[in-house]
């Protein structure tokens, strides 16, 4: 993998981390304000996405050593 590829695999990592973090927060203030349940639940769905793009990406930055 070439020194650009790894840069841009690394700022869309950073990106999705930061909107992982946003979801939180939202997700959060939805529960503080007693939104509706299937939106928080929506919104948690969404997170668990970024979620598993976030390791697959990871997986790419970091490859599996093998023993």
């Amino acid at each position: 993998m070439s020194e650009q590829e790894q840069a841009e695999i690394r700022l869309e990592f950073s990106r999705l981390k930061q909107e992982h973090a946003d979801f939180d927060a939202a997700i959060n203030a939805m529960i503080a304000t007693g939104c509706d349940p299937l939106q928080i639940q929506r919104m948690k769905k969404k997170k668990l996405m970024l979620k598993d793009r976030l390791s697959a990406l990871e997986d790419r930055i970091i490859p599996d050593i093998i023993a």
